[in-house]
């Protein structure tokens, strides 16, 4: 598959590998890379040849959430132009929970608000031991809303009161003991462990792996469908419009504090 300036994708054999290519900008969202990646899973879902997709970054970071660009457009929006914006993150995220073929984030670095989303919506995340996580939308007036269904089923309702209200940074560890991942690694032993859940993966019938994604969705919570992805659209649509959203946003962008600081 093709490769761009902002995503690399790399097949051997059955195993696809999407790299965020990003590194400058810490790998951060903007509407074209949400677009990419959308278009992404949704052709490795129906491409036979592949199994197993990997997603992997380039740099440092694995995904710092928006792009501070994006975030500056986003700020004049309207209600109805961050709704389809917000949109089109939702179901972004969408097409890699329900990728039929088993998906592994390979964590490298650190994963903040967006970035958080993304890994908590594959179906196996595997960090670095230095990796950091952060979901720090309060702190700019705004909600992890359209993330929220991903990051509340990986970590449960407990942890995720605990760091979706106080966006709180933690580390690694934290994240393997409130089930944000599943396994941690040293840097250089990163690509071994996320090798050894290929190995599982390519072991399991194609089949069975795709009916017990569609079991674990059916037996799960409230099922990511149009009405919960719409909730989740409108709810950061109208924080982003909202007097504390606009406020903070401009004030993290001009690197200055918002007025609810002391």
């Amino acid at each position: 598959m093709a490769t761009t300036t902002l995503l690399r994708v790399e097949t051997a054999g059955p195993v696809a590998r999407v790299t965020l290519a990003r590194p400058e900008l810490r790998n951060a969202f903007d509407d074209a890379l949400i677009v990419e990646l959308a278009g992404t899973f949704r052709a490795l879902d129906t491409e036979p040849s592949v199994r197993v997709v990997v997603l992997a970054a380039d740099g440092p970071a694995f995904c710092a959430g928006a792009d501070l660009n994006w975030m500056r457009r986003m700020a004049g929006y309207s209600r109805e132009e961050n709704l389809a914006d917000a949109a089109a993150l939702a179901e972004m995220l969408r097409s890699v929970a329900t990728c039929r073929k088993p998906t592994i984030a390979r964590v490298q670095g650190d994963a903040y608000a967006g970035g958080m989303g993304l890994l908590a919506a594959c179906d196996i995340a595997v960090a670095a031991e230095g990796a950091r996580f952060c979901l720090s939308e309060v702190k700019l007036g705004l909600v992890p809303a359209t993330i929220a269904p991903y990051v509340v089923r990986a970590m449960g309702r407990h942890a995720a009161q605990r760091y979706v209200l106080t966006a709180e940074r933690f580390d690694a560890a934290t994240a393997l003991r409130i089930g944000l991942v599943h396994e941690t690694a040293r840097p250089e032993r990163l690509d071994a462990v996320v090798q050894g859940f290929v190995d599982h993966f390519l072991a399991a019938s194609p089949e069975a792996l795709a009916a017990c994604k569609r079991l674990l969705d059916d037996v799960g919570q409230a099922p990511i469908d149009e009405a919960l992805i719409g909730r989740t659209a409108e709810s950061i649509a109208d924080a982003r419009a909202s007097d504390d959203g606009r406020h903070g946003v401009q004030a993290f962008l001009g690197k200055t504090k918002p007025r609810w600081t002391a």
